[in-house]
């Protein structure tokens, strides 16, 4: 299978630029999985519409919609433009009966498998970064399926080595894992991380002392409706008033303010909110802004 890529000429960089595995990229990217759902039409147009906004990191999963988020990104990009870094990710794979619809997978050879499945899919010879979940803390986690940290990021780097990915990056780590793999090259990591949810600073002072980008997922709190959201705190919406911005806008931007190396990947099914969201990297906080978020 060949991959085609397009070439273009000067585009925006939304939030501004920075890199991602070697890769120049803007900081506001796009997440794809709310691609799961929805029709193929209104998930085509927004992912087109992304691109044109200078979007130029996308991150996806096979898992996402067993494959559907995948083909629908396919279908709207290919041949992709020769600035776009596609991210993926492996650790699981589609499971309708599991929790979240999904089944740990985490064995080398289902590393390697998921990866393939992911390339397949996209209509990829290589993703540029692909991002690994280390299960064997996870509590519940199938005694088979608690495989050695050391064997996944052999078989990573086994992967790289044979250009079928280029940068490897970690999710749900905790500062020691993320100092165990170092020695891996680590490209990345993807906590949760917002103004509402701090806990992974010690992650994010890890990452700045060696030069690895923070792609936080949750920028605007957490996804279950039973925990707090960036945007219903007074003091965010204190200040998007002031600053005539949206309260997601000021949460996002906030996160951008936490080193040079901080990217974000908002997701969303609609191209109004899309463009709201890679606007949030027009928005400029203030000492007085800053200092209201941050107290």
């Amino acid at each position: 299978m060949t991959t085609t890529r397009t070439t273009s000429g000067a585009r925006p960089h939304p939030g501004g630029l920075t890199s991602l595995a070697g890769r120049p990229v803007a900081r506001i990217g796009y997440g794809a999985m709310q691609l799961e759902h929805g029709d193929d039409e209104q998930a085509l147009a927004v992912l087109r519409r992304a691109v044109e906004l200078g979007v130029d990191h996308i991150d996806t999963a096979e898992f996402y919609g067993a494959g559907r988020v995948n083909a629908r990104i396919r279908a709207a990009l290919r041949p992709y433009p020769e600035h776009l870094v596609l991210a993926g990710k492996v650790g699981a794979t589609s499971d309708p009966g599991g929790q979240y619809g999904l089944r740990p997978a985490q064995k080398p050879a289902e590393l390697r498998s998921e990866l393939e499945a992911n390339l397949r899919t996209l209509g990829a010879e290589r993703l540029d970064v692909v991002n690994i979940y280390p299960m064997y803390r996870t509590q519940g986690i199938p005694a088979g399926q608690r495989v050695d940290f050391d064997d996944q990021l052999a078989e990573l780097i086994a992967l790289r080595d044979a250009g079928l990915l280029g940068g490897i990056g970690l999710s749900h780590v905790d500062a020691d894992q993320l100092r165990h793999a170092l020695p891996a090259g680590v490209v990345c990591v993807q906590n949760a991380y917002s103004l509402v949810d701090r806990s992974s600073e010690p992650v994010l002072d890890l990452c700045r002392e060696h030069g690895i980008a923070w792609v936080p997922y949750f920028p605007l709190g957490s996804g279950f409706p039973e925990l707090p959201k960036v945007a219903d705190q007074p003091a965010v919406r204190e200040v998007a008033t002031r600053l005539g911005a949206t309260p997601s806008q000021v949460g996002l931007a906030w996160v951008l303010t936490r080193g040079p190396r901080t990217l974000l990947i908002p997701g969303t099914r609609c191209i109004d909110h899309l463009e709201e969201n890679l606007a949030a990297g027009d928005v400029v906080l203030d000492e007085e802004a800053l200092a209201a978020l941050e107290g």
